[in-house]
């Protein structure tokens, strides 16, 4: 079965702009890595601070091996500067089906 994840961070005050595109970056460089199937990045309508994560991997191990990359753990901690608290953790998704 496939691993998903669902997540949003916030931003800092005017600073979701910067926090979608720190996320893109990684969206970008986790498309190479094996096992990521969909990693997407989506601003809210109503909040230009909070950003949502939805990602989709082969299984947990690919999703956890990539946390271990230096170009991730780099791009991590750009981003925590400006997140207006601390993530709380990601929804696990159970992956049925899609395209």
């Amino acid at each position: 079965m496939k691993y998903g994840l669902n997540g949003k961070l916030e931003a800092t005050n005017g600073n979701g702009g910067k926090l979608a595109e720190i996320l893109i970056r990684a969206s970008q460089l986790v498309r190479g890595m094996d096992g990521c199937l969909l990693y997407m990045v989506s601003t809210d309508s109503e909040n230009p601070d909070l950003v949502w994560i939805t990602e989709v991997w082969e299984d947990k191990e690919s999703h956890d091996a990539s946390l271990k990359s230096e170009a991730v753990k780099s791009l991590i901690g750009e981003a925590m500067p400006i997140l207006a608290e601390m993530p709380s953790g990601s929804v696990e998704l159970k992956v049925l089906e899609g395209y």
